[in-house]
């Protein structure tokens, strides 16, 4: 992953140089926080900081996220990706008035002053009913109120809905990036 021009301009000098062949698999942006702007109006329930007793919950949207990105052969196992989220209370969930998980959004530890916001998930079936936004905000704020100086976020650029979602937030746009897959041997021509 690059920037979007350096990225290009590189892909294009791989080809022309090996022959072989590449795929864009990837565009996205980089977000930064400006003023953040809850969302109005709330959906009901409540934000809460995950805890061990949901680590299988977590693990299954870990793998659920990874392959609507497109990226389903996720490195981490995701019972250690959720282990690790929760030691340090990295992740937050949306719950409905009765307890019921509906969303998740993770922070990264703070590094040089900034913190990025990964992933934010949602169900399928549960979208569009405010639960993303909601806990987007949260954990923002919560990053902020940790004296956060930038609070970042990647998005898939081929997604509207939550490029929307996050500048409605607050989110403002960095810069674009690109990632490509390389492949051996010539490309057909």
């Amino acid at each position: 992953m690059a920037e979007l021009v350096t990225a290009a301009e590189f892909a294009e000098e791989w080809e022309r140089r090996t022959g072989s062949a590449l795929d864009l698999h990837a565009r996205q942006r980089l977000y930064r926080l400006g003023e953040l702007t809850p969302p109005q109006p709330v959906p009901p329930g409540r934000p809460r900081i995950a805890t061990a007793h949901d680590r299988e919950q977590l693990s299954r949207w870990y793998v659920e996220f990874a392959e609507a990105i497109g990226e389903s052969g996720t490195s981490q196992d995701p019972a250690e990706w959720a282990d690790a989220r929760i030691a340090y209370g990295g992740i937050t969930l949306w719950e409905t008035p009765d307890g019921t998980p509906v969303s998740m959004a993770g922070i990264t530890t703070k590094v040089a002053g900034q913190v990025r916001v990964a992933p934010v998930y949602t169900p399928a079936d549960l979208r569009g009913r405010g639960y993303a936004g909601a806990v987007t905000a949260e954990v923002s704020r919560m990053a902020r109120a940790a004296n956060a100086e930038e609070v970042l976020l990647f998005t898939d650029l081929a997604n509207p809905i939550s490029n929307a979602l996050y500048q409605r937030l607050g989110y403002r746009p960095v810069e674009d990036f690109a990632g490509y897959d390389f492949h051996a041997g010539p490309t057909p021509r």
